[in-house]
């Protein structure tokens, strides 16, 4: 239950660097297109990270089925309060990211 806690801590991350990131390409765009482009890039490869943390959440998920049967219920709730905010959160990044492309 740790390493699942301590992925969605890192997704979470990864959303808020590409917030950070495409925050700044739309801030940029008019002024300086190459640096907006740049920081458009960032943005997309830092959910491109949380994607492929998420991915490693739900392996280690199924390796725990595979072994053990179902996880415990605290696990799956903790999971599910995480994988929610983090949906909340990839949506209002990507939405911003689709923003910039406009």
């Amino acid at each position: 239950m740790k390493m699942i806690e301590k992925l969605e801590k890192q997704i979470n991350e990864e959303y808020a660097d590409a917030e950070k990131y495409i925050t700044c390409a739309l801030l940029n765009v008019e002024e300086n297109k190459e640096l907006a482009d740049m920081y458009y890039w960032l943005s997309q490869e830092e959910v491109k990270h949380a994607e492929k943390l998420h991915a490693m959440v739900v392996d280690i998920i199924t390796a725990y089925k595979k072994e053990h049967g179902e996880p415990p219920e605290a696990m799956m709730i903790l999971y599910r309060i995480l994988h929610e905010r983090d949906i909340e959160y990839a949506t209002k990044v990507k939405t911003m990211i689709q923003q910039y492309k406009g």
